[in-house]
């Protein structure tokens, strides 16, 4: 039998095999660790505790606010500001990023982005939900104030990222840049323990991923891929969870699409809290991940907190297959190179 590996025993099994490793991010990590057990205890119980359902606001999307979005937020907020390693964060659900003054004389060198409960609005009809989260380094000075040109910075500044997914069992996954592994909360011990070990994407698969209710407001070149995929019977799966849509490609192969609608010409995902963390596993993973104008996920500039995106992101083989239907369709000049 296989000795149980929990995820504060990798991580820092982890770091001592790197010389540089000081311990900041790894104590960061388990503190989202911490937070993810607390989240996950409240998504398992909410309709006992009634948070369940909308809490009657909305947020800096003007989208409603539902009460565990809330409940959520606040809790990663608190588990990383008490452990002095982290300097400030930007949430999906707060308009402006929340500094945190210095714990015991540290000196934080890291800045949290999260989407604090990725597809709550399942949560009601007990659908896979997840948190989505992105580390940065700082580029000021751990002695002076954080500004918001410290969150601009491209998915490739990324030191690491993770999700973590509330469903038949609780799995967080996440990367520092050197491979992805996964770990599934063992409630009887009240640990996470290593169950998928360095994850790979396959290179293809036979699902793909879309809300194919917008089929109509999609560009012509994403109407043409998504007819393809249709006529060479590949499975639609879409659950509404990017985390939960995303979870599932990395498991078996397959492709996501969040394409812009005439509504959200732009896109509607947020590139800070969504795109970038999950494209940043997905790399590691040996995928691909792009805009629906080809452009590489992680090196788009950062303008805002809240910048919106699109998203072709899955195995490598299907991604490219994607960037040559639109190559052959789109009246827009290509930025692939």
């Amino acid at each position: 039998m296989n000795r149980i590996v929990t995820l504060d025993e990798f991580i820092l099994r982890t770091q001592k095999e790197i010389s540089s490793a000081t311990g900041e991010l790894s104590a960061l990590l388990r503190d989202i660790g911490v937070a993810a057990k607390i989240v996950n205890r409240e998504v398992n119980k909410a309709g006992l505790v009634n948070i369940l359902g909308v809490a009657g606001s909305e947020n800096t999307h003007g989208e409603t606010v539902q009460k565990l979005d809330l409940y959520a937020n606040e809790k990663l907020i608190d588990c990383l500001k008490n452990s002095g390693e982290c300097a400030a964060v930007a949430s999906e659900e707060l308009e402006d990023f929340i500094s945190f003054p210095n714990v015991k004389g540290k000196k934080a060198k890291y800045l949290v982005v999260f989407d604090p409960l990725d597809g709550s609005s399942n949560i009601d009809v007990n659908v896979s939900v997840g948190t989505i989260f992105g580390i940065y380094r700082r580029k000021s000075k751990t002695t002076g104030p954080i500004s918001m040109d410290d969150f601009m910075q491209k998915g490739s500044d990324l030191v690491a990222a993770g999700y973590v997914l509330y469903g038949t069992s609780t799995i967080l996954v996440y990367t520092t840049g050197n491979g992805v592994n996964g770990f599934t909360l063992d409630p009887s011990i009240g640990e996470f323990c290593l169950s998928h070990r360095d994850v790979k994407i396959p290179p293809s698969g036979k699902q793909y991923s879309v809300n194919q209710g917008y089929y109509l407001k999609f560009d012509l070149e994403m109407r043409r891929y998504i007819d393809y995929c249709s006529d060479s019977n590949m499975g639609l799966r879409y659950i509404g969870s990017m985390v939960s849509d995303v979870h599932r490609i990395i498991c078996n192969g397959g492709i996501f699409l969040y394409p812009n609608t005439r509504k959200y010409p732009q896109g509607k995902l947020r590139l800070l809290y969504e795109c970038n963390p999950l494209s940043f596993i997905v790399e590691q993973a040996g995928g691909q991940a792009i805009t629906c104008q080809l452009e590489r996920i992680l090196d788009l500039d950062v303008n805002h907190l809240h910048q919106r995106a699109t998203i072709a992101i899955g195995s490598s083989d299907m991604v490219k297959e994607f960037q040559e239907f639109v190559e052959k369709y789109s009246a827009i000049p290509s930025f692939s190179n």
